[in-house]
């Protein structure tokens, strides 16, 4: 197949805490079981940041990383674009912080909220300033740090989250390889399935929302559950579809790392082997938007995703967002 790029990922890189919080360690803080958690979701262990670490932390370590694989030094850098939704602060954005560590004077800087989705959206908006020609290099991450808004006394969300980052440099394609095609949806109808109510200006901080416990990841799991499946589903469809291209010519499928169970189904829907599914959510657990990031850059290192790889990355998140990303690397 023949396609078209404007774009490319030149270098990829993830860090995560030392720390690290295995599924026994939850045994001894709320009622659960290795087995249970291990069943149902597939987590072994989730990193967890040392007191004092905070997002853009993690960001500019792995974006030193990327930057050192694609060899760019920060003034090539035109724009930083972070998916998170646990900055440092509300704002300004977590981007600001990492140009800021990153001495990357000459980048435009910003944050987007998408959630889960918000690397490949991210991702989508990089590859649209390349092919216009405004931006040449930009920094692409992912990064959060969930443990800051995990509710430790809630069984059935606690033992799902953990911190990371993961960071990609896109730079215009060389011809050869690149991003293929995009797809980015929303929808809005299932915003209230998950999110964090304390603090905007719909609860404002205060000792009430403090003491109900808003400022905490609030989840209604069975209801994600079937929306995830349906949703990275379709994406992952649609931009085969669009891009006239067969599941059987990709040699990974990347998903976001959010249970195994929504993992294989999707693997399913689009009849791709598990053999084919890049698979670390034992290590790492759920880290919204840092965990495809996170993932591709570890099937690098490891020599799983090599050059002249076709790759899908497919996510949903909280919004309820969703999205694919089709590329040649």
């Amino acid at each position: 197949m023949n396609y078209n790029y404007d774009s490319m990922i030149t270098g990829v890189g993830f860090a995560v805490p030392e720390k690290v919080l295995t599924n026994k360690d939850f045994e001894e803080i709320v009622e659960t079981s290795d087995e249970w958690i291990y069943e149902r979701t597939g987590m072994k262990e989730r990193h967890i940041g040392e007191e004092g670490m905070v997002t853009s932390d993690l960001c500019t370590q792995a974006s030193l990383i990327a930057m050192e694989r694609a060899k760019v030094s920060a003034d090539q850098i035109d724009a930083i674009i972070i998916g998170t939704i646990t900055g440092d602060v509300s704002f300004p954005a977590t981007a600001c912080y990492v140009q800021d560590k990153l001495n990357a004077d000459n980048a435009v800087a910003f944050d987007i909220s998408a959630a889960c989705s918000g690397f490949l959206y991210a991702i989508e908006i990089a590859d649209s300033f390349i092919a216009s020609g405004k931006y040449k290099t930009v920094l692409v991450i992912g990064g959060e740090m969930l443990s800051r808004v995990t509710d430790y006394e809630d069984r059935r969300t606690c033992v799902l989250f953990g911190d990371g980052a993961g960071a990609a440099i896109l730079q215009p394609s060389d011809g050869e390889r690149g991003i293929i095609n995009t797809y980015t949806g929303t929808d809005g109808h299932l915003a209230d399935l998950l999110n964090m109510p304390g603090g905007g200006s719909k609860h404002p901080a205060s000792h009430e929302t403090v003491d109900q416990r808003m400022h905490f990841i609030k989840m209604a799991g069975q209801e994600v559950f079937k929306a995830a499946v349906k949703t990275m589903g379709d994406a992952a469809v649609k931009i085969l579809k669009d891009s006239d291209t067969n599941s059987s010519e990709l040699k990974w499928l990347i998903t976001h790392q959010a249970n195994t169970r929504i993992i294989r189904a999707t693997a399913k829907r689009i009849k791709i082997p598990i053999e084919k599914v890049y698979i670390n959510i034992h290590k790492y657990g759920n880290t919204s938007a840092a965990s495809i990031p996170i993932a591709l850059a570890e099937a690098v290192e490891e020599g799983a995703l090599v050059k002249d790889d076709l790759c899908l990355l497919v996510s949903f998140g909280g919004g309820f967002t969703y999205g694919a990303v089709l590329f040649k690397y």
